[in-house]
């Protein structure tokens, strides 16, 4: 059960898109954004007016904060500040928070209300412009998703390098480092449990008729980048770190590899046709094929350890397959920034500033010992197999919290 109904694009007009989102860590797709609904009209003769009533502030509240600032969220304007002394992002994703037990009285023990309302939001990535569904499980859908972008902005804000305060080089603090591990985890943990615990509620019929923004590919590709950006942020932190050998940088190099290739695999053949949804495919294969190098790469500085032509061969196969797909990245990340809306990188640092110097530099110099060393038949033409790794990072256990205490007194 659960009407409904798809505005196709028509005017854009409420799709505010701007044309250029700025300096870009984390790339979080079009938000999607709320629009008014009016519960008493619905719910009026079901419910109590204190339920009524709560639900249209909680809301109301979300609507207003999102529409103004949902447009210019995914910009990179540093954190403003509010009235109460918090970032807007972080008193939007209170709001969510607040609103979701309250929402989730609706569908409390299969309750028929769950029909009642019509609930609407503006869709980002899909070609409709918005979405209308009769359904609280498709309002609680919408609600963790927005959640998990928002999550994803606040790692983005993180990950911008600043200007230090001795006036060198912008650089990201390593508190900065570890706090956006948590909102990755955190994403991560939204998406989870929407895909595992919400989209299992709604019919065979509702679920292929959501907004591709909902799909159950793209809510798991957005789950496995947000977990291959965080392995990213654990390799740099290993880079820096003299205590990290080269089989653990490999090994979370190579775990780096897989999540994007799954979130690949996920979001490749989804009809993302609009600017969002376009730029999100190139982001994900820009990540890639970044991911790519810096696995070949460590990959190679270990092979050539070993002390057989074989081994030397197969690391100089690895280290051009490394100096290759690090070339690939660059012209991604080219394609992913002038692909609207148009963004920008932030000046390098972490993984890519160190790769980005090593790669080239190391396999020039390997190919050529290498190639002094042994007959061209000694070194492959193709690049050995990555070795095989369990994914260690998980999302963080999110589970929908307990439905209002209010609702036990609704009558």
């Amino acid at each position: 059960m659960g009407c409904l109904v798809s505005t196709p694009k028509d005017s854009g007009r409420n799709r505010r898109r701007p044309g250029n989102i700025g300096e870009v860590s984390v790339y979080v797709p079009g938000l999607r954004i709320p629009k008014p609904v009016d519960f008493s009209q619905s719910l009026g003769d079901c419910l109590s007016k204190n339920i009524v009533e709560r639900l249209s502030a909680l809301r109301t509240r979300i609507v207003v904060m999102a529409g103004q600032e949902g447009p210019t969220i995914t910009r990179t304007r540093r954190r403003n500040a509010t009235q109460h002394g918090g970032s807007t992002l972080a008193d939007l994703q209170q709001a969510l928070e607040d609103y979701l037990p309250v929402l989730l009285g609706l569908v409390k023990d299969g309750s028929q209300l769950q029909y009642k309302v019509q609930f609407v939001w503006v869709n980002q990535e899909d070609d409709a412009e918005e979405t209308a569904i009769s359904n609280a499980w498709y309002e609680v859908l919408s609600v963790l998703h927005l959640m998990a972008m928002l999550s994803l902005s606040q790692a983005n804000l993180l990950l911008l390098p600043r200007t230090s305060t001795d006036g060198y080089q912008p650089k990201v603090s390593e508190e900065s480092k570890r706090a956006s591990i948590d909102f990755f985890l955190k994403a991560a943990g939204y998406l989870d449990c929407a895909v595992r615990h919400v989209l299992p509620q709604l019919s065979t019929e509702l679920r292929r008729s959501l907004p591709v923004d909902l799909a159950e590919a793209v809510l798991r590709a957005l789950c496995l980048q947000a977990l291959g950006q965080g392995v990213d942020i654990q390799l740099g932190m290993a880079i820096d770190s003299t205590k990290a050998t080269l089989a653990v940088k490999r090994r979370l190099a190579c775990e780096m590899v897989k999540y994007w290739q799954q979130a690949q695999d996920n979001v490749m053949n989804l009809p993302l046709a609009n600017g969002w949804g376009e730029k999100h495919q190139f982001f994900v294969k820009w990540k890639y094929a970044e991911a790519k190098a810096g696995a070949y790469y460590y990959h190679g500085l270990i092979l050539d350890e070993g002390n057989t032509e074989k081994s030397h061969g197969m690391a100089v196969a690895a280290l051009q397959a490394a100096d290759e797909y690090f070339k690939e990245s660059k012209k991604l990340c080219e394609v992913f920034n002038a692909s609207p809306p148009l963004s920008r990188n932030p000046p390098l640092w972490g993984t890519m500033k160190y790769l980005s110097e090593k790669i080239p530099k190391d396999t020039s110099s390997k190919v050529r010992i290498n190639r002094d060393l042994y007959s061209h038949e000694r070194i492959m033409d193709t690049a050995p197999a990555l070795p095989d790794f369990a994914l260690a990072l998980k999302p963080d256990e999110y589970q929908l919290p307990p439905v209002d205490s209010a609702w036990s007194r609704r009558t």
